[in-house]
């Protein structure tokens, strides 16, 4: 048989043939069952037991089905044994210990009140929130109080306060915004704003403490205390913008220059120093002395005196001229001098090029020497003088780098 030969109904083909003229008899259709109406009386219903009397079984009990009762447990319900004391479980699921014939149970502590009384109809309890308190009278602003008097603008009056010309009740107040009432206001009659110019500090940085080119933490906010260090940790050594205070001021300053508080703010510091050195370290707020300091660093010389032990004669820097010589080293230039011997100690002065951490360290130990202090006493054409270890001076208007 050929496969896409067309396969017949099975069913179809044991079908009769009739004769001709003669239809099939048509199968009679069963009638369909009649609907019955909706009855309105009640459903009656076999009468269920009471939930105290059902036996054991596995739903958990109900909240309707009356005073709950420990579930026997086994064929207790069938046999009519009562159940066992240890094997009653209550609605928590844990067992408890059998109550003794006759004991009485501590009756509930009753509350003070009823809960209920105590909430609001919404369930919320209101939260009670202290009264503010009432603000003192802070008086208005020095500025304003400023403007008043020298009829200038508010920006001018601020310019008065931060130069330290205006003093409250004879003290010298520096924020514009101090809050002044019946206070005495007066303001200095040489009171004038071109001398607002920015300062340059020069400081003699001691051994011990950073450079200053970092800036200072921020202090932690009011109420906070600083985080402590990790147990162990070695402190980073302090910063040498510690020191630029009023109290740090040298007595000696040539340049009659008046300490204000905002000479302390907006410092930079371009002039790199090792730790354990002391001299002269600069910070300044004028833009040109910034560019100076970077730009021309390269071809400013730096004049270090460095103490080293024992005597040193003229033949013992040799090793450090071979040195500088040296093209596969490529060191700056450098001029070398004993400034003074003693058999104890001996001075040894450094004139480099530019700025560069370290190197005379790298230096004395090509001449095998031992360094005992070091000292930056110039930079470029501005010298250290009599500035003492630790305080600092403003930059007089004859100095230049």
């Amino acid at each position: 048989m050929n496969r896409n030969t067309l396969k017949l109904n099975p069913a179809a083909a044991k079908t009769k043939r009739l004769p001709a003229g003669q239809t099939p008899a048509r199968q009679a259709t069963p009638a369909p069952r009649p609907a019955s109406a909706p009855s309105l009386a009640p459903r009656a219903s076999a009468a269920r037991p009471p939930s105290a009397a059902r036996p054991a079984g596995n739903r958990p009990p109900r909240s309707n089905d009356g005073p709950a009762h420990p579930r026997p447990a086994g064929n207790a319900a069938r046999d009519g044994a009562p159940p066992h004391p240890l094997r009653s479980r209550p609605a928590d699921g844990h067992p408890r210990a059998p109550e003794r014939a006759g004991a009485a149970r501590p009756p509930r502590a009753e509350s003070a009140g009823p809960r209920s009384a105590a909430r609001p109809a919404g369930g919320a309890i209101p939260r009670q929130r202290p009264a503010p308190a009432a603000l003192p009278d802070t008086g208005e602003r020095l500025s304003k109080k400023v403007m008043q008097l020298k009829d200038c603008s508010r920006k001018e009056a601020e310019q008065y306060i931060e130069g330290g010309w205006v003093q409250v009740n004879g003290k010298v107040v520096e924020e514009p915004q101090h809050r002044v009432d019946r206070e005495t206001i007066t303001l200095d009659p040489n009171a004038s704003l071109m001398e607002l110019t920015p300062v340059t500090l020069l400081l003699n940085k001691p051994s011990g403490h950073t450079d200053g080119l970092e800036e200072l933490p921020t202090p932690p906010r009011a109420g906070g205390a600083p985080r402590p260090p990790a147990r162990g940790a070695k402190l980073p050594p302090p910063n040498a913008r510690l020191l630029l205070t009023p109290a740090q001021h040298w007595e000696g300053d040539a340049s009659e220059t008046r300490v204000l508080k905002r000479h302390f703010n907006h410092l930079e510091a371009d002039v790199e120093l090792e730790n354990g050195a002391t001299g002269l370290v600069v910070f300044t707020q004028d833009w040109r002395t910034t560019r100076k300091l970077t730009e021309d660093m390269g071809t400013m010389e730096h004049e270090f005196l460095v103490e080293v032990q024992g005597e040193v004669e003229p033949d013992a820097l040799k090793p450090i001229g071979y040195a500088l010589k040296d093209e596969r080293l490529d060191l700056p230039q450098v001029k070398v001098s004993v400034s003074s011997s003693t058999p104890e100690m001996s001075r040894i002065r450094f004139a480099v090029k530019g700025s560069h951490p370290g190197l005379i360290a790298f230096l004395c130990k090509k001449a095998g020497l031992n360094i005992l202090a070091m000292k930056r006493v110039r930079l470029g054409r501005v010298t250290l003088a009599d500035l003492p270890v630790g305080q600092w001076r403003y930059l007089a208007g004859w100095e230049k780098f």
